[in-house]
C-alpha cells in the first residue's frame, strides 16, 4: 500500500490554536505520527468562525508546518466540530422482518436506523452523527450487532447529533480555501473520547468533558456508546477574561499568568508566590500574589462546574456514571480544576491524556491535543472497517445510512 493511501490527517480548529496532524496507518494497526503543525488561532471566537480570511491564514500556517515536518503534502483531512450550536437527541425506530423469524440483513439494519433518525430538525440544523446505542430483536435488549441473528422485528436506539448548517459549511469553506479537502466532520468530544477513554470506562459509564478555550462539550458514555451529549458555554477564554478584568491586565498577559500561576482551587495554592503583572496601556507593571489570582479564578471554576452539573442532571437525573468524569482539552490543564470538579460531583475525576499514537513523544501528551489525536484515531478506525471484506458494522452503517457514522460508538 502506498504511503498516501495510509495517510491520516486531522485538523483541530480551536479558539486558541489550530493543530494539524499528519499520521500513517501501519499494517499492525498502529498509528504513527509523521508531522505536526500548530498555529495561533485567528478568526475564531468561542468556537465560532468570525473572520474568514484570518482563519484561512491560520489554518494554512498549521498545515504548512505539518507538511514541512512530515515531508508530505496534505490533500484532505478530518476536521472537528464544537460549539454552542450543537444539539442532540435520542430516538428509537424499527422495522418488521416478517411473520416468521429470519436472519437480519444489512438492509434491515439500514431500515431500522432510517426509522430512528426520522426526527424533525430545525431548519438551520443539519445531521452530524447518528450513533447506534443498542439494538433490540423481538424486544431482546443489549444487542450490539444484529447482523445474521434470527427474529421477527428489529429496533434500535440511536443518539443523534446535529449542528448549525451554516457553521459547519463555514468551517468546511475555510479549510477548502486553505487548500485542504474535508473528508469528514466529527463532533470533537467524541473524537477526544476515542483518544483518552478506556474500554472499561466506556462500558461501565463515564462522562467525558472536553474543556476548550471557547466552551465545554460533554458526552455521557454507557455500555460502549454515547447516552447523551451537550455543551456548556464556558471555556478557558472566560477564565482569561476574568483575570484581565480583575487585574486590569491585557488579555495576552492574563492568559500568560493563568497558565503560569493560575489555580482553580484555593486550598491547593500552598505557599503564596508574588509575580509581576503587566498593565493595560502605559501604566507601570505591578506585583500580585498567586492567592489573589486564585480568588479571581475559583469563583469562575465553581460556576463552570455548577453549570456542568446542572446540564448532566437535566440529562439523566442525579444518576451519574459509576466511573465518574474524565476532563480533557486545553482548559482542563488549569491547576486545581480536577480537584474542584471532584469536590462538587463527589465522584472520581481524572485528567484525560491522549493515547494510541506512536512516535509522538511528549509533543502531543497533553490534554490540549486529545481531540486532534482522537480525530486521527477515528479516521483510522473507519479505514480499518473499510478494509475488512465482510465489513464491520461501522462501515456498513457509514455506507448505508449516513456519511458520518461514528465508528467508536458501534463496536
Amino acid at each position: 500500500m502506498k504511503t498516501r493511501d495510509r495517510q491520516l490527517v486531522a485538523l483541530d480548529l480551536g479558539s486558541s490554536k489550530i493543530a494539524a496532524l499528519i499520521c500513517e496507518a501501519r499494517e499492525n494497526g498502529r498509528v504513527e505520527l509523521r508531522g505536526a503543525g500548530l498555529a495561533e488561532s485567528k478568526g475564531f471566537r468561542r468556537d465560532t468562525l468570525v473572520n474568514l480570511e484570518a482563519a484561512v491564514g491560520a489554518i494554512r500556517q498549521a498545515v504548512e508546518a505539518a507538511e514541512r515536518t512530515a515531508g508530505l503534502l496534505i490533500e484532505s483531512a478530518v476536521i472537528g466540530v464544537a460549539g454552542a450550536h450543537l444539539r442532540s437527541v435520542n430516538s428509537r425506530g424499527g422495522t418488521a422482518l416478517g411473520p416468521r423469524p429470519r436472519e437480519v440483513a444489512a438492509e434491515d439494519i439500514r431500515r431500522a436506523i432510517e426509522a430512528a433518525r426520522g426526527v424533525s430538525l430545525a431548519p438551520e440544523q443539519e445531521l452530524l452523527h447518528v450513533v447506534p446505542q443498542e439494538f433490540f430483536l423481538d424486544q431482546q435488549a443489549g444487542i450490539r450487532d444484529p447482523l445474521g441473528l434470527l427474529g421477527r422485528r428489529l429496533e434500535v436506539n440511536v443518539h443523534i447529533v446535529t449542528a448549525a448548517a451554516a457553521m459547519v459549511q463555514n468551517l468546511i469553506g475555510a479549510v477548502n480555501r486553505a487548500g485542504v479537502i474535508v473528508e469528514d466532520t466529527v463532533l470533537e468530544p467524541l473524537a477526544a473520547a476515542e483518544a483518552c477513554l478506556t474500554p472499561d470506562e466506556r462500558e461501565l459509564g463515564v462522562v467525558l468533558v472536553d474543556a476548550g478555550a471557547g466552551g465545554t462539550s460533554w458526552v455521557i458514555f454507557e455500555h460502549g456508546a454515547p447516552r447523551d451529549s451537550g455543551v456548556v458555554p464556558v471555556g478557558g477564554e472566560h477564565f482569561t477574561q476574568d483575570i484581565a478584568i480583575g487585574l486590569s491586565a491585557p488579555l495576552w498577559e492574563a492568559e500568560r499568568i493563568k497558565r503560569a500561576y493560575g489555580c482553580a482551587w484555593l486550598r491547593g495554592v500552598g505557599q503564596d508566590t508574588l509575580f509581576e503583572v503587566a498593565s493595560v496601556g502605559d501604566r507601570p507593571a505591578r506585583l500580585t500574589s498567586r492567592r489573589a489570582l486564585g480568588e479571581i479564578i475559583e469563583p469562575r471554576a465553581m460556576e463552570w462546574v455548577a453549570m456542568l452539573r446542572d446540564a448532566l442532571e437535566r440529562s439523566g437525573g442525579k444518576r451519574l456514571p459509576a466511573t465518574g468524569l474524565v476532563l480533557t482539552g486545553g482548559a482542563a490543564q488549569l491547576e486545581g480544576l480536577v480537584e474542584v470538579t471532584a469536590q462538587v460531583f463527589d465522584r472520581p475525576v481524572r485528567l484525560g491524556l491522549p493515547r494510541g499514537l506512536s512516535g509522538a513523544g511528549g509533543t502531543l501528551s497533553n490534554p490540549a491535543s486529545t481531540a486532534a489525536v482522537g480525530l486521527v484515531l477515528h479516521s483510522n478506525r473507519l479505514r480499518q472497517a473499510r478494509g475488512r471484506t465482510s465489513g464491520g458494522l461501522a462501515y456498513r452503517l457509514r455506507n448505508l445510512f449516513t456519511g458520518r457514522a461514528w465508528a467508536a460508538g458501534v463496536q
